[in-house]
């Protein structure tokens, strides 16, 4: 075991009394050494549960002769740190987490992890590290929140709140609605009830192998999801035993079914930042291109909120993620999973139990994917759009720039009516480095739907956007303006047209009003940032490349 490292032979004598001050006992150092890195926190209303889930998978463990240790991992609730500057230390997260997975391993020697995560950035940072260290691993994703409900109607947090300040806003609601709303729209813990980025990211993880079948889905306070942390303990053991790794797992193919997992439900486009990131821990090489081409023939299948009207709640009653995959069983690729059945041993057993929830193939609620990649001169490496949430008037769209160098700028225009039908909302210098850190944008985005401009107005960014958002937002523009993309160079009233059938964002300029402008425009200066976010501004590369830190030789 790698574990013996630490806890073998006479030269270990200090080790080993170090580890009898923990609490272990004799017979534990017999055992292979799981370690459980919880993110638990009483900070993000998706992780307060996990103290539950932590005693579930030390049971597990125990009873399948391992001996477990619980770490923390830390964890930013996007929702909170939403619309202000807390939002820059959100994707940069992604890479501590990573790093602190490949510290604790390598300094503890242990013999395998049960990564217990839940919301946005933590999901995908436990899985590089995982990937990193290479120790076989399981993750347990802690579950969706409950629906909300004001009398018969549902709730969820993105529609009734975020969506709600533009309608306050417009006078769609009184003072006293938009407290119910607030006090009723988070009713549980667990992770927000629609398809944004934290449970799109636990049904790919599912999808690529690495969960227990219907762990994404089982809501957070379910007791189904405690079952499923004990068995997760019980089967990291065994995985041990058997020497199954994440690099066995997590493979070109288990991407490519998690590419087409997403497309089918529409998931949130930071998806793509983060299965990037995945790959290249993996080993393996993904870029923009391919999650379009999935996407082109992939159905959109199942139409959560924040671009349906359905749950996370409703997916798990229809089957969940094995459910899904039993419609696309077709079109998957074999590849093992920590269960010990293959993908699509998974998906042949599965059953769809409604059949608007998960709908067949032949009867998509649009014949393309949840994702389109655009191109053109604006965004020459690529951007990304949530097209299954646009509204289909809005999928050619022509409008005249109005310009921001930052989402507080923007989100005050918004809210002071001063955006009109027919323009495109430009919010720039929010990318990976310009932010830097790339903040989500869910609060312009939310205000403009909720002020009903969603139909008569864009938004385009080099920042991203929530899994919650919907409208035509195009975000992850790059190259980010900060690194001399033509976003830096655009003026208000330029004519933008973005086309996404034809996967086209363009800017109606000639070479040679884009050459003078450039050598009329500087570039903006870093913000004055230090610590952290400083290093991380010099050294993360483009998000066409997963906005992961040591930027690529072909970068500037």
């Amino acid at each position: 075991m790698r574990s013996d490292k630490i806890k073998k032979g006479i030269e270990r004598m200090p080790n080993r009394a170090l580890l009898y001050g923990t609490g272990a006992h004799p017979d534990h150092l017999r055992r292979p050494f799981i370690g459980i890195a919880s993110s638990f926190s009483d900070l993000i209303p998706g992780h307060i549960n996990m103290r539950t889930l932590e005693r579930y998978i030390e049971r597990g463990v125990e009873n399948a002769d391992g001996a477990p240790f619980i770490f923390g991992v830390p964890g930013i609730c996007d929702g909170i740190a939403m619309g202000h500057s807390g939002m820059k230390q959100s994707l940069p997260s992604r890479e501590l987490i990573a790093d602190i997975i490949e510290s604790m391993v390598s300094a503890y020697s242990l013999d395998g992890l049960i990564l217990l995560t839940n919301c946005d950035k933590i999901t995908p940072g436990m899985i590089m590290g995982a990937l990193r260290v290479n120790v076989p691993a399981i993750v347990v994703t802690a579950g969706p929140m409950l629906a909300g409900h004001l009398g018969k109607k549902r709730l969820s947090l993105v529609r009734d709140t975020f969506e709600a300040v533009g309608r306050f806003q417009a006078g769609e609601i009184t003072e006293s609605e938009q407290k119910n709303l607030e006090i009723e729209a988070c009713p549980s813990c667990g992770s927000c009830q629609g398809l944004y980025t934290a449970n799109t990211m636990a049904c790919l993880t599912e999808a690529m192998g690495f969960s227990l079948p219907y762990c994404a889905t089982s809501p957070a306070v379910l007791n189904k999801k405690m079952r499923i942390a004990y068995e997760s303990g019980q089967k990291i053991v065994a995985l041990v035993k058997q020497g199954l790794k994440p690099r066995d797992i997590i493979n070109k193919d288990s991407l490519a079914n998690a590419i087409r997992v997403d497309m089918a439900l529409g998931g949130s486009t930071n998806t793509v930042l983060h299965l990037m990131a995945i790959a290249k821990e993996a080993g393996i090489k993904l870029d923009l291109k391919e999650f379009d081409r999935i996407s082109l023939e992939t159905p959109h299948i199942s139409n959560l909120r924040p671009g349906g009207e359905y749950f996370m709640e409703d997916l798990d009653q229809a089957g969940g993620i094995p459910a899904v995959l039993h419609r696309l069983i077709n079109k998957l690729k074999p590849s093992p999973t920590v269960c010990g059945k293959s993908i699509k041993e998974i998906a042949k057993s599965a059953l769809v139990s409604d059949q608007d929830i998960i709908r067949p193939l032949n009867n998509p609620y649009h014949k393309q994917g949840g994702i389109a990649i655009l191109f053109g001169n604006l965004a020459p490496e690529g951007a990304v759009v949530k097209q299954s949430a646009v509204d289909p008037q809005m999928l050619s769209f022509c409008g005249k720039a109005n310009v921001f160098d930052s989402e507080e700028d923007a989100m005050t225009a918004i809210l002071g009516k001063k955006v009109k039908k027919g323009e495109v909302v430009v919010i720039r210098y929010e990318g990976p480095a310009g932010g830097p850190g790339m903040r989500e944008m869910l609060a312009p985005t939310s205000a403009i739907v909720g002020l009903n401009l969603h139909k008569q107005v864009a938004l385009i960014t080099d920042g991203r956007f929530s899994g919650g958002t919907r409208g035509p937002c195009i975000g992850h523009i790059s190259p980010e303006a900060a690194s001399g993309g033509l976003l830096a160079y655009l003026k208000n009233g330029d004519a933008i047209t973005i086309d996404i059938p034809k996967r086209k964002i363009e800017v109606k300029l000639s070479q040679a009003e884009i050459k003078n402008r450039k050598k009329a425009i500087k570039i903006r200066p870093a913000k004055a940032i230090s610590g952290y976010l400083s290093r991380y501004s010099k050294s993360v590369s483009s998000a066409s490349t997963g906005a992961v830190l040591g930027k690529l030789l072909t970068e500037k």
